[in-house]
């Protein structure tokens, strides 16, 4: 079973939330169907069913490698690079 290599490298605590949403679409006018917190920096971007991804963008652009969920009940995190639940 394929592990991510990257959250022990993560920060301790977590990054506090750079917003409550998704800036990138707060100036598009669009609208974040769910958000995502880096767990490096602490941006907060709109998930992949979002028109315009910008979790993935953040990633792409930043390199970061862990995101989770930043949805009230949920806990999961995503490791970009090695393509796992954390």
């Amino acid at each position: 079973m394929k592990q991510c290599t990257h959250s022990d490298a993560l920060p301790h605590p977590e990054p506090v939330p750079l917003g409550e949403t998704c800036p990138e679409c707060l100036r598009d006018g669009t609208h974040p169907v769910q958000l995502r917190l880096c767990l490096t920096c602490g941006h907060v971007g709109c998930c992949d069913s979002s028109p315009s991804r910008h979790a993935t963008a953040h990633h792409n652009e930043s390199g970061h490698p862990v995101m989770r969920t930043f949805e009230p009940g949920e806990n999961w995190r995503w490791c970009f690079v090695d393509h796992v639940l954390v």
